[in-house]
């Protein structure tokens, strides 16, 4: 079935082609007010009841041919009843896909400070000076608010404002705290906004970013066919929280910045508003603008220096090639949208294929947007980034080609590559490289080049890719042991250098920002990861948010030669922390963090610094010191209580 993979990409996209390419100065239409967005919504719930009705009618009158004999009208009387109802800053410790655009994380530097989110508190710690020491805490979420049913994920810090982004079930939609970083590390609140959406979790991407002092997010709003909500609803929209009767939302997406190409949507598969919102920090209030593409659900989101791209699909029954689709050849299988972060117009191009998550897309310097992808797939969202399968390929468009959707990429702009069909894959782009594994398989390719991928054999699990310098880094297990393999990367070809084998590990945490490199030298430097030993959870552990790294591995890398340092680990002494909101640490709980010369490990709520000894092979890790920043609860008799 993959093998064709080019070749279906062409007939999917055939009409798309003869289009013809449109001028590469137009953009994506919005709609012209309120009543035509609403129109063309109206249509496609009711083409999706017209389409269950039919459905049901069939349904029942086979179980009324299977059964005694009935009057032909009952069935589809009943029905019709039924029917009626129914890139870093220079002292950045995060890593981050761009320079210069941050993510949001769990732990940033604020100068002499670090500022930790944990289990919906905010802590700071000096570090300052070469100290080490708690300074301050509060809640994470609004005082007088109910903070249950909410999870408070992603920390980012522009100058002393403090910006937190969490999602509430409760209250059905992303919140966006501020609080101010004032002397001496002190915290104080100032406010909380709600934006009205959807979950935007991904068990690999981030939802937020920041680009100089612009807070830039991603959240869908999800339309079901057949849900009857009123539109006024579920749109997009802010407002500001008060303690006792929450203000009125306020659309910040009006019908006039939403757009959308020529495709039809299908009536039996849910759309979502795909919203970009940016929101200027630094003013008394916080202002905000969204823009939307109306599209599929599934998605994955990409955030370069200038643009946020997203790539909206189709989902499909398993077992369907939407390549050998013969009866979609009028209509996209999947799209790609550039949104500028300058408030212009986005433009849209059509396309095929699904990206593994925000790793598989570089907007590089020669103006051309390269994505890998995979075959089938419904996005990232949750944890669809584990999910998709079928055959890879390369697509490397120029940023020339975006514009009004109507145009598809061309056949030549696809490249096959090899690769395993299955699960878990992982990707990444280094220098000019791009690199993608899986399984014990790992492949690499000069994105913008001709020439054949090279594979590269590992001899274990490709879990984690990563950059060392102006090389790549391959991490993964080999049954009850972690392998790190240093992979040079130049002008010929690709090739393992070195190894290094941690024995009885796996990774404590599987996001990017887990891993941390710090140049020491044009061909040197140290590198963090968290892991847990044996008789962990392991990754099932990981992806469900409930483990607490042991320790955190140090490696010293020269020439691609590692030396192992040691681990800086954690007491394991138990915390009753009295946690009210956010209680898993869904984007894990520990981070290698260096500041200059001086090697710190978070984990939990313990930082641990350690100080590099000796030289060469006989170099090595030491405890310095350690603290704790664990809110303290006593209560009678000195026992921990969750209600002090």
């Amino acid at each position: 079935m993959t093998a064709m993979f080019l070749p279906r990409i062409a007939a999917a996209l055939l009409l798309g082609a003869c289009l013809g390419a449109a001028d590469a100065a137009s953009t994506l239409k919005p709609y012209r007010d309120e009543a035509e967005f609403t129109a063309t919504l109206q249509r496609w719930r009711a083409e999706s009841e017209r389409l269950q009705l039919t459905q049901r009618r069939h349904s029942m009158g086979s179980m009324a041919l299977n059964a005694a004999p009935a009057p032909a009208a009952a069935p589809a009387m009943a029905v019709a009843q039924e029917s009626s109802t129914a890139a870093p800053a220079a002292d950045s410790i995060t890593n981050v896909q761009t320079a210069g655009v941050d993510e949001g994380g769990i732990v940033k530097r604020a100068g002499d400070y670090l500022v930790v989110l944990r289990r919906g508190r905010l802590f700071t710690v000096r570090v300052g000076g070469d100290q080490l020491q708690p300074v301050a805490r509060i809640d994470a979420y609004a005082p007088g608010s109910d903070p249950r049913g909410a999870w408070y994920d992603e920390l980012l810090i522009s100058g002393d404002q403090v910006v937190v982004i969490g999602y509430s079930y409760a209250r059905g939609g992303t919140e966006i705290g501020l609080f101010e970083l004032g002397e001496g590390g002190a915290l104080s609140y100032r406010a909380t906004y709600h934006l009205r959406s959807f979950d935007y979790y991904s068990s690999r991407n981030y939802a937020s970013r920041l680009v100089g002092r612009k807070l830039v997010f991603y959240t869908p709003t999800l339309l079901q066919p057949g849900d009857g909500t009123p539109l006024a609803q579920m749109l997009p929209a802010m407002r500001r929280w008060q303690a006792t009767l929450p203000a009125e939302f306020e659309r910040i997406l009006p019908a006039t910045r939403i757009y959308r190409t020529d495709d039809h949507f299908n009536p039996t598969e849910p759309l979502a508003l795909h919203t970009v919102t940016g929101c200027e920090l630094g003013g008394a209030a916080l202002r905000c603008e969204s823009t939307a593409v109306l599209g599929p659900a599934g998605r994955v989101f990409y955030v370069s220096a200038g643009s946020v791209y997203v790539w909206t699909t189709n989902s499909r029954r398993r077992g369907a090639s939407p390549y050998e689709d013969r009866t979609d050849a009028d209509r996209s299988l999947s799209a790609v949208f550039r949104l500028p972060l300058d408030g212009g117009a986005p433009t849209g191009l059509k396309t095929a294929g699904v990206p593994i998550d925000q790793m598989s897309f570089l907007e590089d310097a020669q103006g051309q947007l390269n994505v890998l992808l995979r075959e089938f797939g419904a996005g990232e969202g949750m944890w669809g980034a584990e999910r998709g399968r079928g055959a890879l390929a390369l697509l490397r468009v120029p940023l020339s080609d975006f514009a009004d959707g109507r145009s598809a990429a061309r056949r030549e702009h696809y490249r096959r590559l090899p690769g395993p069909a299955g699960w878990q894959l992982q990707n990444r782009y280094v220098g000019d490289w791009l690199l993608w594994g899986g399984g014990e398989g790992a492949w690499a390719l000069r994105h913008a080049q001709s020439g054949e991928a090279t594979a590269l054999a590992p001899g274990h699990g490709v879990e984690r890719i990563e950059a060392l310098g102006e090389h790549a880094l391959l991490v993964g297990n080999r049954g009850a042991d972690l392998h790190f393999s240093a992979v040079r990367l130049g002008r010929g070809e690709p090739r393992i250098e070195n190894r290094h084998v941690q024995d009885g590990a796996r990774q404590g945490e599987t996001r990017t920002h887990g891993f941390y490199y710090r140049a020491t030298g044009r061909d040197e430097g140290v590198l963090g990861l968290p892991i847990v030993g044996p008789g962990s959870s392991g990754r099932s552990g990981v992806m469900w948010g409930r483990q607490g790294a042991a320790s955190v591995v140090l490696l010293r890398q020269r020439s691609l030669a590692f030396t192992a340092l040691g681990a800086l680990s954690a007491s394991g002494a138990p915390v009753d922390d009295a946690c009210r909101a956010s209680c898993v640490d869904w984007y894990g709980n520990a981070r290698p963090i260096f500041l200059g010369e001086r090697v710190l490990a978070l984990m939990g709520y313990e930082i641990v610094e350690g100080r590099l000894e000796g030289r060469g092979v006989g170099e090595s890790v030491q405890e310095l010191r350690r603290i704790s920043f664990a809110p303290p609860v006593r209560g009678r008799e000195g026992r921990p209580s969750p209600f002090e």
